[in-house]
C-alpha cells in the first residue's frame, strides 16, 4: 500500500468531501447484527465518522498515522496504524468492512484475504470512492477537466485508473449485490474548490518535479463565492461466497 497523503494530513481532512449519509442507510439494510466495523484506509476518517453512531465498535485503519491523527474522535472508535495487508484482527469478527478511496493503492490479493478471514458470514464487504468531479459553470469544469487529462497526464500514479474506471475493473472475487447510484452535491467556494485540488497527488507530483504549482493559471478561482458541483459515488459491494 502506497503512502500518498502523510504530508498533506491537515489539508486533506479539511478538503476532501463527505460521503452521503444515504449510502450508509443503504449499506445497513444488508447488515444483520451492528457489532463491529472496520474502515480500512480510513484516512482521517471521512467515512469513519459515519459509521461511528451506527456500530457498537469502530475500528479504522490507516498506513498513515499523520493521517489518523487529523480524524474526529468518538467513544467507539479506535485508529490503528496497520497496513491493509497485514492484521491480527479475529477471524470472522466485522459485520462490515469498508475501505473508502483506497483500494487502488492495496494489493489485492493480500487485502482480499484479510476481508474474507475477518468478515462474518452474513457480513457486508463495501468498495467507496468517488470519481472526477462535475462543475456546473461550463467554462470551469471545462477546465478542471483540462487539468485533470491534459496538464497532468503522465503524474498520476497507475493505480489511478481504477478510478477512472469507476472500480469496475478492481478484482472482486465476492458475491456482488447491486446497488442504486449515489452522489455527492455540494456548493463549494473557490477557496473550497482550490483546497480540494490541491489534495490531488498529481499537482503534489506536478509540483515536487517541475517546482511550480500546476493550479497557477486556476488561480481567479478563488475569488468564486459559490460554485455548484458533483462527485459520482463508485460502489461495489458483495458478501463471502460460501
Amino acid at each position: 500500500m502506497k503512502d500518498l497523503f502523510s504530508g498533506q494530513s491537515q489539508l486533506y481532512q479539511q478538503a476532501r468531501p463527505t460521503y452521503p449519509q444515504t449510502l450508509i442507510e443503504a449499506l445497513l439494510t444488508y447488515i444483520p447484527t451492528v457489532e463491529h466495523a472496520w474502515d480500512c484506509g480510513a484516512g482521517s476518517g471521512q467515512l469513519t465518522q459515519l459509521l461511528a453512531p451506527h456500530f457498537q465498535q469502530v475500528i479504522a485503519t490507516d498506513l498513515s498515522q499523520n493521517q489518523l491523527d487529523q480524524a474526529p474522535h468518538f467513544s467507539n472508535v479506535q485508529y490503528l496504524q496497520q497496513a491493509a495487508e497485514h492484521t491480527d484482527f479475529p477471524d470472522q469478527y466485522f459485520d462490515l468492512i469498508t475501505v473508502a478511496q483506497a483500494i487502488h493503492w492495496f494489493d489485492f490479493e493480500k487485502f482480499y484475504t484479510e476481508v474474507k478471514r475477518t468478515l462474518k458470514p452474513t457480513g457486508l464487504f463495501a468498495v467507496i470512492g468517488y470519481g472526477l468531479l462535475y462543475i456546473e459553470d461550463e467554462h470551469l469544469n471545462q477546465r478542471i477537466q483540462q487539468l485533470y487529462t491534459e496538464t497532468l497526464k503522465g503524474y498520476w500514479d497507475a493505480e489511478r485508473h481504477y478510478i477512472d474506471e469507476h472500480y469496475q475493473t478492481i478484482p472482486f472475487p465476492f458475491q456482488e449485490i447491486e446497488m442504486p447510484q449515489f452522489q455527492m452535491s455540494l456548493v463549494w467556494t473557490g477557496q473550497q474548490l482550490w483546497d480540494y485540488l490541491n489534495t490531488w497527488s498529481a499537482v503534489k507530483h506536478y509540483q515536487n518535479q517541475l517546482n511550480i504549482s500546476p493550479l497557477e493559471g486556476l488561480r481567479d478561482i478563488l475569488n468564486k463565492q459559490q460554485i455548484v458541483l458533483s462527485f459520482p459515488v463508485l460502489l461495489r459491494v458483495g458478501r463471502l461466497i460460501i
